[in-house]
């Protein structure tokens, strides 16, 4: 009898001590998650805040750059594709295309030196840049939380917990767009 009690005391506590870290990997994965979608806001923040400053930058290049209209029309097609994305991964697609649009006109802006003296043009382009820094900062801490969730709800035992409770791999990940690997070729 005592070493039946004893048995059932033994697998009680196992039990329990099952569960307490059943419960607790479930805590830290809800943990996690909510970090994902905290730092996701704040990438998204910073992806509104760039989209609301390219009107004024766009405006004020018209200005001085009318015939390149296409390379405006493409900017404007790509803030407002961002603006209607509804996935972080759409909102990812949708801002790597901005980004290229971006590029293209600070192209254009070279070819015209009075714009690059205009106050107003620089005052823009010194927000518009320390929102690039803002972005990729936050792209950076977002990348980072989706790592540690994702290597936290493959790793034993948390996988257990994870596929109990249904957490499951994130991969909207920030990445390299391909084209911006290549090195530019400059001719003079």
């Amino acid at each position: 009898m005592k070493l039946g009690l004893i048995i059932v005391v033994a697998l009680v506590l196992v039990l329990l001590l099952f569960g307490g870290k059943v419960v607790g990997t479930r805590n830290q994965l809800v943990q996690e998650r909510e970090q994902i979608r905290a730092t996701w806001a704040q990438v998204d923040n910073d992806i509104q805040r760039r989209a609301d400053l390219i009107p004024n930058l766009v405006n004020t290049v018209k200005g001085y750059a009318a015939h390149e209209k296409g390379v405006l029309d493409d900017i404007a097609a790509a803030r407002a594709g961002l603006l209607n994305a509804k996935t972080p991964q759409e909102r990812i697609d949708q801002n790597n295309r901005l980004e290229g649009a971006l590029g293209r006109l600070l192209v254009v802006v070279e070819n015209y030196p009075n714009l690059k003296a205009n106050e107003n043009f620089i005052r823009l382009q010194d927000e518009l840049s320390g929102t690039e820094n803002r972005i990729a900062q936050s792209r950076r801490r977002y990348n980072e939380a989706v790592k540690q969730y994702n290597v936290d709800i493959e790793l034993f035992p948390n996988n257990i917990a994870a596929s109990l409770f249904g957490f499951r791999h994130e991969d909207a990940y920030f990445k390299t767009d391909p084209a911006a690997r290549e090195v530019p070729k400059v001719q003079f």
